[in-house]
């Protein structure tokens, strides 16, 4: 199995113009600030939501030869992201339980990896998806649906199980400080051998988990 040696670059967009880059550490602190907002809702200032990207280049590694030579492959989760804006995210008019969720706010959370991975234990063929989440009380599944369009933007389309090409067990945990914005990381581990790392959600207290490598 080849070597990879592996690059994390998580990106937050604070504002559609300007990307920022932040630390793994800095995230969950992190909160977007705007210029200007776009009204009230209970007493709260309401932003509106933006997007957010986060990012994991692999490059081969067996020789010196072959980094030089090669294109590195990416790991890529595009998504809009929602605020609470003092809301609970356990809610209706949020993240409803045993319902399917877009995953973010706007347009559809698009996942790309030109590598084939195995996710959750579940294996996951390189492209591009649609990724949806069921949460439930105990636990959250990941979704994934073939993404064909190609567009920067992707709809978001009513939730046809037909079209599942794999679900993925998240490990759910409570955090002890809310985190007011969604974020995704994928974050690698700096281990030897094949590339792996690990999928993190996390919006007000609930973050979700799981583990990813490359096959």
């Amino acid at each position: 199995m080849s070597l990879f040696s592996v690059s994390f670059r998580p990106r937050a967009a604070i504002c559609p113009s300007r990307w920022l880059p932040v630390t793994a550490a800095s995230l969950l602190l992190a909160s977007p600030v705007l210029a200007q907002t776009t009204g009230k809702v209970s007493g709260y200032v309401a932003m509106p939501s933006t997007r957010a990207i986060s990012e994991v280049s692999l490059t081969l590694a067996d020789t010196a030869a072959q980094r030089a030579a090669g294109k590195p492959a990416l790991l890529r989760i595009d998504y809009g992201q929602p605020h609470l804006r003092g809301r609970r995210i356990n809610t209706d008019s949020l993240v409803p339980f045993d319902k399917v969720w877009r995953l973010g706010a706007n347009g559809a959370t698009v996942f790309q990896s030109d590598v084939d991975l195995t996710i959750g234990g579940v294996a996951v063929p390189r492209g591009r998806y649609v990724a949806q989440v069921l949460p439930a009380r105990s636990a959250w599944t990941l979704i994934l649906q073939r993404e064909t369009t190609g567009a920067a933007t992707v709809a978001v389309t009513a939730y046809d199980a037909s079209k599942d090409v794999a679900r993925i067990p998240l490990t759910v945990s409570t955090l002890s400080t809310p985190v007011e914005s969604f974020f995704i990381w994928l974050v690698p581990a700096n281990t030897p051998g094949a590339a792996k790392g690990v999928l993190t959600m996390a919006w007000g207290t609930v973050q979700a988990q799981t583990e990813w490598s490359v096959r």
